[in-house]
C-alpha cells in the first residue's frame, strides 16, 4: 500500500462500536471520522474527501443498503465495506448488489477488518494508478493527467499551475462531486473557496465551448464541482 494516511468514514449507530473502531484504526495509522447516521455521513462527505466508507447495514431511518445504493446512483466510486449482523448469503448478495466492495459479518475479528480494508484500498490504488496514464477527453480537447497538459489537436493550450492541479484533482475523482472546501485543501490554493471559484471560471474558459453553460466542469448544487469528460483513454 502507499505510505500515506488514508481517511476512513465509519457510519454506524452503535456509539460503542464506532469509538472502538476509531481507536483501533487510528492505532493502525488511519485517519478516522465518525458518523452516527447517513445524514451525518453526507455532511461529513460534503466537507472532506474519504478513501473508504465503513457502513453498517442496520441503522434507524435510511439503512446502509439504501445509502450505498444512493451513492452508486450518483456515480460515486468511493469504496465501501459493509458491516452487518446478518450473515446469510442472501443478505451478503444484497450488499454486493447495492454496490459494496466487501462485506463483513458482526461480530468480527479486528485483524480481519484491517486486512479487508487494506485489500480494498490496494485494489482502489491500483485502479487509480492506471488512471494516471490516461488522457481525459473533453470534446475536441484532451488533458494529459501525467504531464498536466491540455491539447486541442496539435495545439498546446497553456494552463497555470493552479489550473493544472484543479483538473488533475477532479480528473482523479471524475464523476464525483468535490466540495469547494475540499478542493481548497487538495489543490493547495490560497484564498479559500472564492479562489477555487476563480480557478474554475478560468478553466471553464479554456475547456468549455460555452463557459456559462458548462458541459464538462459542472457545479453540483450543495456538493461542489465535478468533472464529467466524454471519456478517458
Amino acid at each position: 500500500m502507499k505510505k500515506r494516511n488514508y481517511h476512513l468514514l465509519v457510519i454506524d449507530d452503535d456509539n460503542r462500536l464506532r469509538e472502538l473502531l476509531r481507536r483501533y484504526l487510528s492505532d493502525h495509522h488511519f485517519n478516522v471520522t465518525l458518523a452516527a447516521n447517513t445524514d451525518d455521513a453526507r455532511q461529513q462527505m460534503n466537507r472532506m474527501i474519504f478513501d473508504l466508507l465503513i457502513v453498517d447495514v442496520l441503522m434507524p431511518g435510511e439503512n446502509g443498503l439504501e445509502f450505498v445504493q444512493t451513492l452508486r446512483g450518483l456515480s460515486s466510486k468511493i469504496p465501501v465495506l459493509m458491516l452487518t449482523a446478518m450473515g446469510e448469503p442472501e443478505q451478503r448478495l444484497q450488499g454486493f448488489e447495492a454496490g459494496a466492495n466487501d462485506y463483513l459479518t458482526k461480530p468480527f475479528e479486528p485483524k480481519e477488518l484491517l486486512i479487508r480494508i487494506q485489500n480494498i484500498l490496494q485494489r482502489n490504488d491500483s485502479q487509480s494508478g492506471n488512471l494516471q496514464d490516461e488522457k481525459i477527453i473533453l470534446g475536441a480537447l484532451s488533458f494529459d493527467m501525467v504531464r498536466g497538459e491540455l491539447w486541442h489537436g496539435s495545439q498546446h493550450i497553456r494552463l497555470t499551475g493552479s489550473e493544472i492541479t484543479l483538473l488533475q484533482v477532479l480528473a482523479e475523482r471524475m464523476g464525483n462531486a468535490v466540495s469547494r472546501e475540499a478542493l481548497t485543501t487538495l489543490c493547495k490554493i490560497d484564498g479559500g473557496v472564492r479562489a477555487i471559484d476563480v480557478v474554475v471560471t478560468r478553466v471553464r474558459r479554456k475547456i468549455e465551448s460555452d463557459p456559462k453553460n458548462p458541459r464538462y466542469l459542472m457545479t453540483v448544487r450543495g456538493k461542489g464541482y465535478v468533472l464529467r469528460p466524454d471519456s478517458a483513454s
